[in-house]
């Protein structure tokens, strides 16, 4: 007589163990069986909980064998990140020197969309302190730690250095007011240019950290966390900031701002996002990415 076998709370977080400690599913699956576990039970218990952890992309990586290192790290528990206090399900937020509307927000991925967070004057003085400085913009290179010139990314953009004007030191620390997280952990103010056509195609923010480029990066403060997007204009038409797994778009109004944020460096943070062709006039934004710990 078959006696039927329960897939327990205790079994699953076995199995999210073995994956953290990097094994591969078919070493957990023959480790099961030999305990006397069903193979149809045992298969159907690693799929559905590794799946229910990581997501399909990711379980499928693990499947084909592709760096047990890296979906480990995919398994880590969510961290504190950068996040409005939103709690009490606040419409409006004030900070210190400002009120912010909130606009919008998703659980997954995790979006905010804030209205008025830069007034128009300290966006066009922005503009005007970037203008002068900006090359065609560059991508990370996780191969090596470095960055160059990607076809992805058609903008032209410029680096502001932690704190280097007035204006920079002023939106540094509204965004820590809003996140509740150090001026420190953040790197400095990026503002790119989007002329007629100019996009960026759909990419995440965090660093693979299977790639050999990723302890070079993370050695300047950590994995990113979190990314402000603040939109510096607001072009004639196009230039939506968009999220293709949720298909979501967000209109780049003048002043307004996007924040999202990744728990871990996975695609199940469902963070996938670009910036859509600009289809006349120009797209101003500024940029600033939120790292672990203290950015150098």
């Amino acid at each position: 007589m078959n006696v039927q076998q329960t897939i327990t709370p205790e079994l699953r977080a076995w199995i999210v163990a073995q994956a953290q400690a990097g094994c591969q599913p078919a070493d957990v699956l023959n480790a099961m069986r030999a305990s006397g576990w069903d193979e149809q039970v045992a298969m159907t218990a690693l799929e559905d909980t590794l799946e229910a952890h990581l997501g399909r992309p990711a379980v499928e990586a693990l499947q084909q064998g592709i760096s047990p290192g890296a979906v480990a790290a995919q398994l880590a528990q969510p961290q504190r990140l950068p996040e409005p206090a939103l709690e009490a399900g606040a419409t409006t937020l004030q900070l210190p020197d400002r009120e912010v509307q909130v606009l919008m927000q998703m659980a997954l991925p995790r979006v905010v969309v804030l209205g008025g967070f830069l007034s128009h004057e300290e966006c066009d003085a922005l503009v005007a302190l970037a203008n002068p400085r900006l090359s065609r913009s560059e991508t990370v290179v996780n191969a090596t730690g470095g960055s160059e010139v990607n076809s992805a990314r058609t903008s032209d953009g410029m680096f502001f250095g932690r704190g280097e004007h007035a204006l920079c030191a002023r939106i540094e620390q509204r965004i820590a007011d809003l996140l509740r997280w150090p001026v420190i952990n953040g790197e400095g103010l990026q503002v790119l240019r989007y002329r007629p056509g100019a996009q960026y195609l759909p990419h995440h923010d965090y660093f693979d950290p299977a790639q050999p480029g990723a302890p070079t990066i993370l050695s300047r403060g950590g994995q990113r966390l979190g990314t402000l997007l603040m939109y510096l204009n607001t072009p004639e038409r196009g230039g939506a900031t968009t999220f293709p797994d949720v298909g979501l778009e967000v209109a780049p109004i003048k002043g307004n701002a996007v924040f999202f944020s990744y728990s871990r460096p996975s695609p199940t943070t469902r963070t996938l996002h670009g910036g859509a062709p600009v289809l006349a006039g120009e797209k101003w934004v500024a940029t600033k990415w939120l790292r672990e710990g203290e950015f150098h």
